[in-house]
C-alpha cells in the first residue's frame, strides 16, 4: 500500500518526526521519544496504521519491533506546507513567506541561500511564461474565430413562462 495523499494526522506527524531524527525505533523508544503520557498500545496502534500506509516499515529485533520511516520528512513536509499554504494562506505562498520571515533575524549565508531560491523560481517561471506565451500566439488566432461560431445558450425560461406553460397543459 502507498502513502496515502491526505498524509499525516498529527499524532502520526509526532511519531514520524522521532523516527525522522533517530533512524529506528522500536515502540518503547518511540513511545519515550515523545515525552508526554501516551500509552504503549497507542504507540504501537499508530505504527501499525503508518505500516498499512506503506510510511514505516519494521524488522524483527529480538523480541521486540524496530520501525524505519519510508517516506522522506522533505515529501511529508512538502505535502503538509501545500495544505498550510491553501488552507491558512488561501493559496499564497506569500503570505506564507512573509509569515516565516517576520521578526526573524537571519545571516548573511541564509539570506543569500533563500534569495538562490527564489532566483531559481523566478528561472522556472520564466521559461514557463516562455512556453506559454508561445503557446497562446498560436491559440488566439483560432481562438478569435471560434469564439465568433459558438453560440450562447438562450436563458432558461423565466417563472411565470414556466407557470403559464404548466397552466395550459
Amino acid at each position: 500500500m502507498t502513502m496515502d495523499s491526505r498524509g499525516f494526522t498529527d499524532r502520526e506527524l509526532d511519531i514520524m518526526s522521532v523516527l525522522w531524527k533517530q533512524g529506528s525505533g522500536t515502540v518503547a523508544e518511540v513511545r519515550e521519544a515523545l515525552g508526554d503520557e501516551v500509552g504503549y498500545t497507542t504507540v504501537l496502534k499508530m505504527l501499525q496504521i503508518l505500516e498499512e500506509k506503506g510510511a514505516v516499515e519494521h524488522k524483527q529485533e529480538g523480541r521486540a519491533y524496530r520501525y524505519f520511516p519510508l517516506v522522506e520528512s522533505v515529501r511529508a513536509g512538502g505535502r503538509a506546507l501545500k495544505r498550510i499554504v491553501n488552507k491558512i494562506f488561501h493559496g499564497s505562498a506569500e503570505l506564507l513567506l512573509a509569515t516565516l520571515v517576520e521578526d526573524r533575524d537571519f545571516s548573511d549565508a541564509e539570506i543569500a541561500r533563500m534569495r538562490s531560491i527564489l532566483d531559481r523560481a523566478q528561472g522556472r517561471r520564466g521559461r514557463a511564461e516562455g512556453g506559454r506565451e508561445h503557446a497562446e500566439g498560436r491559440r488566439s488566432h483560432v481562438s478569435a474565430t471560434a469564439t465568433q461560431r459558438v453560440r450562447r445558450p438562450s436563458a432558461p425560461p423565466s417563472r411565470a413562462s414556466r407557470k403559464s406553460r404548466a397552466s395550459s397543459a
